[in-house]
């Protein structure tokens, strides 16, 4: 069986280094906000391209504290794409704020600029670009809307550790940017986990006081309403001995999908758009009768997932963000397919798995 992914495969990969740090946790004084979230902090912040790094408890903790940070709040209303994970409306949400959909570029699937132009309003505060698939947003063009009409930008890297555009790295952007270390991440822990990362030390500080229930530093004193959202040392341990491999596992993951592109081109199936700073996080293609493909390569052996399906301006607790037509999001939720990506999953195996894709399409060339 080829799984789609397999995180305790990356964890056995590195375990020896992630067994010393968390040995050096669990012999330590302190389990939360300690040495490690510190460390890695500073480390995950040079690495980001930002000036700061908060560690908190969620990618969509990360969210939603960086847009209150921001001063987002009830009456805002937050332009974000509809093709993404629910999180990113949720965290909105959780903000007071309204999340308000808008559609995605069919090349790169990610926020198209034109659309969020036409979708901005007198109530708009922010914009949250995702960095879908690890593939980067037109950030230019989206920081130029921004500065245009006063908007804050949240940049969603849930899916772009060490993504770079024109040799910059994403989440450098914007005002601020979330990360989350979700397991499956390029960047993936044993557990939940997020960051926020901002070069303004102003947001920066406002974050930590939000994750730790409103406490100015050295006090426990609530100055304002906040929460418990922390990232924890033994989190924080493993991620400051995975993070040294970070790009060695995105070029692993840029050449399975060069890979994929030689097997699978003229099999008909849409192929991501090719970008140098791209870190696939997923390996999504568009393919016309997604369910028979997947039916055979499950029989095959080989594993895959639906990302997202519907989009979200399709789910119950979202529908007053639908306030158009999303023709290319609902085309992409009707067709995408995750193949395996994860080195320690894919790598060696782009043939077997192509085989039995260009054997059922019927467009195989």
């Amino acid at each position: 069986m080829i799984p789609q992914a397999a995180p305790p495969l990356r964890i056995a990969r590195y375990r020896d280094a992630i067994d010393r740090a968390v040995a050096r946790v669990l012999s330590g004084p302190t389990y939360i906000l300690g040495a490690a979230v510190a460390e890695f902090e500073a480390a995950f912040a040079a690495q980001s391209g930002g000036g700061h790094c908060v560690g908190v408890a969620s990618g969509t903790d990360a969210l939603a504290l960086a847009l209150r940070a921001l001063g987002i709040g009830p009456g805002d209303e937050v332009l974000l794409p509809a093709m993404t994970f629910a999180g990113t409306a949720q965290a909105i949400l959780h903000c007071g704020a309204s999340p308000v959909f808008v559609e995605v570029d069919a090349a790169t699937r990610c926020l198209d600029p034109t659309a969020a132009a036409q979708a901005v309003t007198p109530r708009s505060a922010a914009l949250v670009p995702v960095h879908l698939f690890g593939h980067p947003a037109d950030m230019p063009a989206l920081m130029a809307l921004a500065d245009r009409h006063g908007l804050a930008v949240v940049e969603d890297c849930a899916q772009s550790h060490g993504a770079l555009l024109d040799g910059r790295p994403l989440g450098s952007f914007g005002h601020a940017a979330a990360y989350s270390f979700y397991p499956t991440k390029n960047l993936g822990g044993v557990g939940d986990g997020g960051a926020v990362v901002t070069r303004d030390p102003a947001v920066a500080e406002r974050v930590r006081r939000l994750r730790h229930y409103g406490f100015g530093e050295g006090q426990r004193v609530s100055g304002q309403i906040g929460f418990n959202s922390r990232l924890d040392e033994l989190q924080a341990a493993i991620l400051l001995a995975l993070l040294p491999h970070l790009a060695e596992g995105n070029a692993e993951r840029r050449a399975i999908a060069s890979r994929y592109g030689e097997l699978l081109g003229g099999t008909g199936i849409g192929l991501p758009a090719g970008h140098e700073g791209c870190v696939y996080h997923q390996f999504a293609v568009t393919v016309r009768d997604r369910e028979t493909l997947r039916t055979r390569l499950d029989a095959a052996g080989i594993g895959t997932a639906v990302h997202y399906a519907p989009g979200l301006h399709r789910h119950p607790a979202f529908l007053e963000g639908a306030r158009a037509p999303l023709p290319v999001t609902d085309s992409l939720a009707d067709s995408l397919l995750s193949l395996p990506i994860q080195p320690e999953v894919a790598c060696g195996r782009e043939e077997r798995i192509a085989a039995v894709i260009r054997e059922c399409l019927p467009c195989a060339a």
